[in-house]
């Protein structure tokens, strides 16, 4: 017996109305994107009945698409304006860069994970920079950012993205401790100084490449 094709648009719709909208998304330019925007198209072929659940969805060598509520909750948070400068880090497949495109910015999308960037290069409109290299560098041939989003958990904002900031720039992440629950923040460029603003709990999953690595013992 077959099984039942999914509707996308119908499952867009649900994503929106049952997950982001009433977990305190009210940007209307934002919702109009998610929408819009085909989720599946980002996440393995055989996976795409699960890209609108409201979970991580598992992309493959740890790397994972973000949650749709904390993603645009994320997003929200950043406060893009059309026309600014963002660079999505840990880009991932480029859902959340795309998105980011659709509501008016300039995107750079920094992505370490070739097989990921290879799925981003089939789907991502041709004015979103891709660009190879690894999350805690930044994209530095292309600053400075009015906003950094880090599409993945990190144990804390590595330090060399402050410096691609624009003034007044601000970067929006989640800071995952070795222990505990997770926490969406929002850093703001205040001269030399990021001040740190705590959004809401949430848990995601880390970037590898920036776990701790395991140390030895000779006890």
């Amino acid at each position: 017996m077959d099984l039942p094709v999914l509707n996308t648009a119908n499952a867009r719709k649900h994503m929106v109305d049952s997950q982001i909208r009433p977990n305190k998304v009210n940007d209307e330019t934002l919702l109009d994107a998610l929408r819009t925007l085909k989720r599946e198209l980002f996440v393995p072929a055989a996976l795409a009945d699960f890209a609108y659940i409201d979970e991580d969805v598992p992309l493959g060598n740890g790397r994972y698409l973000m949650e749709p509520m904390i993603l645009a909750r994320l997003l929200e948070a950043a406060s893009v304006q059309h026309g600014e400068k963002v660079l999505v880090v840990a880009s991932g497949t480029g859902y959340g860069a795309a998105l980011l495109s659709m509501i008016g910015a300039h995107v750079t999308a920094l992505e370490d994970d070739a097989a990921l960037r290879a799925i981003a290069a089939r789907v991502l409109p041709s004015e979103i920079k891709q660009v190879a290299g690894k999350a805690e560098y930044g994209a530095q041939a292309f600053a400075p950012y009015d906003a950094i989003v880090i599409e993945a958990g990190v144990p804390e904002i590595p330090d060399g993205l402050a410096a691609q900031l624009a003034p007044e720039g601000r970067i929006v992440a989640v800071i995952v401790p070795a222990e505990g629950a997770g926490t969406a923040v929002r850093a703001d460029l205040r001269g030399n100084d990021l001040v740190v603003t705590k959004l809401f709990d949430c848990q995601t999953p880390v970037l590898p490449a920036l776990l701790p690595k395991p140390g030895f013992s000779f006890d």
